[in-house]
């Protein structure tokens, strides 16, 4: 009797223990399982958080705002689309302010002193200037190609020659395609500047001096050279032949350095000019015109002697290279350039 009762307390207790047990390893069980959830929630919720900040920092731009030129003569479709869409403001996310200087040699002296950081629209000739003077000024990309944009227009139908200028005032902005153009048409032949009273004028003075009388020759280009020909001026010459017309977008090396998030931004915003003037001809068109106060078929009329590609070549260096050496000959600059220098790095 005292044995069954021992068998049976034994057998109880093993039933408990074995409860007992089993009941432990399965809260063990959940709370290893609510354990490994909570620390896979955890790192999703880390790398959640890591992802954003990213992002954010990825959104954010290391300037509290960008000084751009802005140049609409003689036909920067680009410049004028990006103004009026607000391109360069979207997609950086900060406010951009526009200087209008229509010179190169005060859109490099802007650059230099930081007054802007990015120049718009610039001439080879200026950047290779500003450059051989010992500034820091580096083409971040090409702009436009025109050599059939610029021209010299005059009333006197006799000035068909180089040498037909001799002595002739001649007006148009120092330092720019338009004075390569003179410079390049008095080489053929073998005559320079001094040959002629040359003044430095900006395009639309030129003009006023050729509309005046008090200037014989006047270096236009884009509307303002297309409003000459509308006038019956004579066409002394473009530059088709003569000169790459190369227009670039510059900014300095050490901004390019410190900056490569705006730089990023900037190639981006780019594009996206680009395609908008694809994908919507007419409305650039209709608003280069408005701009500019042209009727739209003026407009589309230039707009064929213009290349808007932003890619810069090898034919484009080859360009810059020539109007370098070009420039070392005539005397504008005092030592050979090797373009290379000018490029970003």
């Amino acid at each position: 009797m005292k044995l069954k009762n021992v068998c049976v307390t034994v057998a109880a207790l093993v039933l408990a223990v074995s409860m007992t047990a089993c009941g432990s390893s399965s809260s063990t069980a959940a709370s290893t399982s609510e354990a490994a959830s909570a620390a896979e929630t955890t790192a999703e919720t880390s790398a959640e958080a890591e992802t954003s900040a990213e992002a954010t920092a990825d959104a954010e731009t290391s300037i509290d705002k960008l000084t751009v030129t802005y140049v609409t003569s003689p036909l920067n479709v680009p410049t004028i689309i990006e103004k009026d869409q607000g391109i360069f403001a979207k997609e950086l996310g900060v406010p951009v302010e526009y200087a209008e200087l229509t010179s190169g040699a005060d859109q490099t002296q802007a650059l230099a002193s930081g007054d802007v950081q990015v120049l718009y629209a610039v001439g080879a000739t200026s950047v290779i200037l500003s450059a051989a003077n010992g500034a820091d000024i580096k083409v971040l990309n090409m702009y436009s190609r025109s050599p059939k944009a610029f021209c010299m227009y005059s009333k006197d139908e006799s000035l068909t020659t180089p040498e037909s200028l001799k002595g002739k005032t001649i007006a148009g902005p120092t330092g720019t395609n338009l004075h390569e153009l003179l410079v390049s048409y008095l080489a053929q032949a073998d005559m320079a500047l001094d040959d002629v009273n040359y003044v430095n004028m900006s395009i639309p003075d030129a003009k006023a001096g050729l509309d005046g009388g008090s200037v014989d020759v006047a270096l236009l280009a884009g509307a303002t050279a297309y409003n000459a020909e509308q006038q019956g001026y004579h066409l002394v010459a473009d530059g088709e032949g003569l000169i790459s017309a190369l227009i670039a977008v510059a900014t300095t090396q050490k901004f390019y350095d410190e900056h490569p998030d705006v730089i990023k931004k900037l190639n981006a915003a780019q594009e996206e000019i680009a395609s908008y003037m694809a994908d919507n001809q007419e409305a650039t068109m209709e608003t280069v015109a408005a701009t500019l106060d042209l009727d739209v078929d003026a407009v589309k009329e230039m707009y064929g002697f213009y290349d808007f590609s932003t890619e810069i070549t090898d034919a484009d260096k080859e360009g810059f290279q020539n109007t370098a050496d070009f420039m070392y000959e005539s005397g504008m600059i005092e030592n050979e350039l090797d373009v290379n220098t000018l490029f970003i790095q």
